[in-house]
């Protein structure tokens, strides 16, 4: 089988730090809880100079790397890439973060999953040429049998893929979603989706 994941907020909790820097830049302090828009500019009301200042701090080396494992991600990943499936980790991180998100993966266990940048957020001044990016057109022509995704945002590309079962980590800024079909299945933890991919 072919997987689809996303890598923020699905193998790693990447809205926890960015709810630990907004405090520590700009004395927001908004509980994980709290952070019900994946818009991360309203969520924490920052002006587009503090917003900037957020995303490049998130998105240093030294930040990427400390981004604590969502549990169980590693070992379910592996199960599957030992059972000879392909895991392909599609961000939409901007590619200046490749090698340190290369090296979260490699330092978690993940070397064998390949990686992937695509542009799902319109960020087009994030993205330069690479041998990891992908266009939206190489994207469309890939095949996935699972997708595990958390962002509203992302979630539309996945429509491309009719065939895709689509598995929606449960977090606070996805609970207002609604799915087109029964493909997608909201997802509690890793525990509930390799259970569902082993049905």
């Amino acid at each position: 089988m072919n997987f689809y994941v996303d890598f923020d907020d699905c193998l790693c909790e990447t809205a926890l730090s960015f709810t630990e820097i907004a405090d520590r830049l700009f004395g927001k302090k908004v509980p994980y809880e709290g952070v019900k828009s994946f818009n991360l500019q309203k969520t924490f009301d920052l002006n587009d100079e503090e917003y900037q200042q957020l995303m490049e701090e998130g998105h240093r080396p030294e930040i990427l790397l400390a981004y604590e494992e969502t549990p169980g991600c590693s070992k379910v990943l592996n199960e599957w890439m030992d059972a000879g499936h392909t895991v392909n980790i599609i961000t939409g991180r901007p590619y200046s973060a490749y090698e340190a998100s290369r090296q979260w993966l490699d330092e978690h266990g993940l070397e064998r999953a390949k990686l992937y940048f695509l542009n799902k957020y319109g960020r087009d001044a994030f993205y330069g040429s690479g041998n990891h990016n992908l266009e939206l057109e190489d994207f469309y022509r890939m095949e996935f049998d699972y997708a595990v995704e958390d962002s509203p945002l992302a979630l539309p590309y996945l429509e491309h893929f009719p065939k895709t079962k689509v598995l929606v980590f449960d977090r606070p800024w996805n609970q207002e979603c609604q799915f087109p079909n029964e493909n997608y299945v909201r997802s509690a933890d890793w525990a509930f989706i390799r259970e569902r991919v082993a049905k």
